[in-house]
């Protein structure tokens, strides 16, 4: 996405404009314009340039933003781009309209209502008074030309906007008191003073400089709230150190962060900012990481530690490495991210768009209407022209349009202050609409740093040979439990033999040639396939399993060297968080390949609704299209090999990402590997969506009563009267209410589940995996010994549907998993053409 700054623009009327004109040229995708940070993101192939005239030719100015990529674009400081320079300004010419608007105020209504002295030219001169009154609203209106510059330019092209209501409204004000203060005259020179008092009533100068002044104010008010709502983000651009003390030459020498390269050495005493993310080579330290991760606790730092841009070094010197630098440091990163959500545009902004799109015809159309309407009635010409005049000026598009843009950017900054990222505005209005949630067991639910706990050799076969067997094997892969099984051998001080011929089978085992004899590794489903299991060591097994661990199969040759039993222990937030997800009406379902005992138990641990066992990394996409079909889903995963289901659900959450902020198959990125952030990372989402339906009611029900009090429809019925000038008070408060409501999210706390309410709860879903799952335990009769088991075991596996079976003949039962349905006819018939008896099926 390309990003650019517009200038120009004042209302939701000119964001659907500007968008209208982009998106015409040819080669754009998409184009998502921001009134709140006066910035356009725009997708395609189209160049800058074509772009830039679009804009252009639309009535508006438009510079592109530098970026990496564009080395050639606009140099400016994003954190530059962001300063507000609108309340200064507007808080100079609301001073200078104040003090011309008193003056005028005192000569229109404090005589005429309280009696005020004026000097003696004027309380007898009519026409002075009135010329005074013409020369101090234009004095006004001199102050806020902008309004009738960007108004009738915008009239002009064809795309009237909120300034063009304020201008036409107090030019028809000034125009029509001109031309009453003319006919003044022209009777005072005639010698009809009656009729000079009757042009004195029409005067409406005083409305036209108030409305001006109004205005003023409440954008004022709006640029100061509009400030407040980037105030995170700019609040991350001030961590970005300016300076950086590196090694050149041997030397230390302090140069601009910009001028650091990848491989560039520096040092960062205590006290000091991290200038660039890079790696420790010397020293030890703590890192305070809590303006990026919203960690409170202090990261210790050794060599080999990473460190990243904006933290701040607490204790110790240290030397590191430049690894990223630029726009490509995590902080950057961060900065990029939360400016993209607040460039791109909400699904429910959509409405909003449609209507501020054809909202300023409308109001205009409503005003003609309205004065032609009362000339009609009867009523003079001065009462008709207010009713216009207050319909053209409490309408309010910019409400409208600050509704969702003021909303997403306080809640994305919000989620960026405790290290929360919503690459969207999208995502950020989708994660709390989630119905399901489905967790990646490894590294999600558990720690993600499987331990061994158990070795059990098999007969003849010690403790260290089966170790050793295994290390050997496991050493060439790089899964968790591999790991793990690699982690004891080093620390029980052993050697991995070299093998070959090494093979992996994705969640089922390993194979090698040790020696020039084969070795496996793997599941007992795995193992029981190529050699013969005994029935005590199936048994220890399943009682591992039931405990939630995983058992580990080794094998050399035909013989079976025993089991190595692995856990990972369920993070301390874990049960907590999915707690809290199903008190907010989720389904929680967990995704593993584990086998179903194992994965059964852990899951009843954790505490979540539904366990998904046995799933592939090439299968976990499946299942989430299949969830997919039953509600919204979230997919929360490490985002490495979790990618393509991460893709694939409605929001992809990616856990622990540390440092790697950048996971493309991600919607969301949590820093932290805290499970916790889930559930506040929902809570956030509903109460940014519950702000949004807040701001477009407020901003359409306001429009709703206003324009028709405005016109005077309540008149005859309840005799309610609107004057322009408080017309004008409405508007400016209007969008100044929007985005103080806005400013709310500030104070929400997202890990405070006291105040979640329930949507409504998914049913238990059954999956095609499941299904796939099924289990059926038939109770034979007549085996007596392993040969036995073996002759069933090979007649149940080898029927169409059935995944694994595992038979005992001490308990008289074989346990048979399903991948698809198989009537139990079928399986009785299997087992019963070997000679034995099945008495039932469970």
């Amino acid at each position: 996405m390309e990003q650019y700054t517009v200038t120009g623009m004042s209302c939701a009327a000119c964001t659907a404009r500007v968008e209208k004109a982009v998106l015409k040229v040819n080669g754009v995708d998409s184009c998502s314009v921001s009134l709140l940070t006066n910035s356009m993101g725009v997708e395609g192939t189209a160049g800058a340039d074509e772009i830039i005239a679009a804009v252009r030719k639309a009535g508006y100015d438009a510079t592109l933003k530098k970026t990496a990529k564009n080395r050639n674009a606009q140099s400016f400081s994003e954190e530059e781009t962001l300063k507000d320079r609108e309340t200064p300004v507007l808080k100079k010419r609301l001073i200078a309209s104040l003090g011309f608007l008193l003056l005028l105020m005192y000569v229109s209504m404090g005589h005429m209502m309280w009696n005020f002295p004026l000097p003696g030219f004027l309380s007898e001169n009519h026409v002075a008074m009135g010329l005074l009154q013409l020369l101090l609203t234009a004095a006004v209106m001199v102050i806020n030309q902008k309004f009738f510059i960007s108004g009738f330019k915008s009239l002009m092209h064809r795309a009237p906007n909120m300034d063009t209501l304020v201008a036409l409204g107090a030019a028809a004000a000034f125009g029509y008191s001109t031309f009453a203060l003319f006919a003044m005259t022209d009777a005072q020179v005639k010698g009809d003073s009656e009729a000079v008092m009757s042009y004195m009533n029409e005067f409406y100068f005083e409305s036209a400089a108030m409305i001006l002044a109004l205005i003023t104010l409440g954008k004022m008010l709006e640029a100061r709230s509009k400030g407040k709502t980037t105030n995170a983000l700019k609040g991350l651009m001030k961590l970005a150190p300016k300076t950086a003390n590196i090694i050149r030459d041997n030397a230390e020498i302090t140069v601009p962060v910009e001028q650091v390269v990848k491989g560039d050495v520096f040092v960062v005493r205590p006290g000091e900012n991290i200038p660039v993310d890079g790696i420790v080579l010397e020293g030890n330290s703590a890192a305070d990481e809590s303006a990026l991760t919203g960690e409170s606790i202090p990261a210790d730092k050794t060599a080999g530690s990473r460190v990243s841009a904006g933290t701040i070094n607490q204790s110790g010197f240290i030397r590191c490495e430049a690894s990223r630098v630029g726009e490509d440091t995590t902080l950057s990163q961060i900065i990029q991210m939360v400016s993209d959500a607040a460039a791109t545009k909400a699904p429910i902004a959509k409405a909003a768009d449609k209507v501020s799109g054809v909202f300023v015809p409308f109001v205009i159309a409503i005003a003609v209407i309205t004065v032609i309407a009362w000339l009609i009635a009867g009523q003079t010409a001065g009462f008709a022209l207010a009713r216009g005049i207050s319909v053209l000026v409490i309408s309010c598009p910019c409400a409208l349009g600050l509704a969702t843009p003021v909303a997403i950017m306080a809640g994305s900054g919000m989620g960026a202050k405790n290290g929360i990222l919503f690459k969207t505005a999208v995502s950020l209005e989708k994660t709390g609409k989630a119905q399901i949630v489905a967790l990646d067991k490894t590294g999600t639910i558990t720690q993600g740093k499987p331990e061994v706990t158990d070795m059990i050799p098999a007969e003849g076969i010690n403790e260290t040979e089966l170790l050793s067997i295994a290390y050997a094997l496991e050493k060439k892969s790089e899964h968790p439990l591999a790991r793990a099984v690699s982690q004891k051998a080093e620390q029980e001080g052993l050697t991995a033999e070299d093998t070959e011929d090494f093979q992996i089978f994705p969640g089922n085992g390993l194979a090698a040639l040790l020696c020039g004899e084969m070795i496996l590794g793997g599941s007992y489903k795995y193992i029981s396939g190529k050699i013969s299991v005994s029935e005590s060591m199936k048994e220890q097994s399943q009682k591992l399993s039931e405990v939630g661990k995983t058992p580990l199969f080794f094998a050399r040759g035909s013989k079976l060297l025993g089991i190595i039993a692995v856990a990972d222990t369920i993070k301390e937030d874990s049960p907590r968080a999915i707690k809290e997800m199903q008190n907010m009406g989720i389904h929680v379902v967990m995704l593993t390949g584990d086998n179903e005992r194992t994965a059964r138990a852990i899951g009843k641990k954790a505490g979540t609704d539904q366990v998904i066992a046995g799933v592939l990394p090439a299968e976990k996409e499946r299942v989430i299209r299949e969830l997919k079909q039953k509600g919204k889903v979230i997919m929360v995963g490490d985002g490495i090999n979790d990618a393509p289901a991460l893709t694939s659900a409605d929001i992809g959450i990616a856990i622990g990402a540390g440092s790697d902020v950048a996971v493309d198959a991600a919607d969301v990125v949590l820093m932290k590997s805290r499970l916790s952030d889930v559930p506040a990372a929902i809570r956030l989402s509903r109460a940014v969506l519950r702000n949004i339906h807040e701001n477009l009611f407020w901003a359409f029900i306001y429009n709703i009563i206003g324009i028709p009090l405005a016109s005077g429809v309540f008149i005859s019925i309840f005799g309610w009267q609107l004057n322009p000038m408080f017309a004008a008070a409405a508007m400016s408060l209007s969008s100044f209410s929007v985005v103080t409501n806005a400013l709310r999210l500030n104070l929400f706390k997202m890990y405070d589940s006291g105040r979640d309410h329930k949507i409504k709860k998914i049913v238990k879903i059954t999956t095609e995996k499941e299904n796939n799952s099924m289990e059926r335990t038939l109770k034979i009769e007549g085996m007596m010994c392993g040969h036995c088991e073996m002759h069933v075991k090979k007649a149940l596996e080898s029927l169409e549907g059935v995944q694994n079976a595992e038979v005992s003949h001490k308990t008289g039962t074989a346990v048979v998993t399903l991948e698809k349905a198989v009537s139990d006819e079928i399986l009785k018939n299997a087992v019963e053409k070997e000679g034995y008896k099945v008495t039932g099926t469970e």
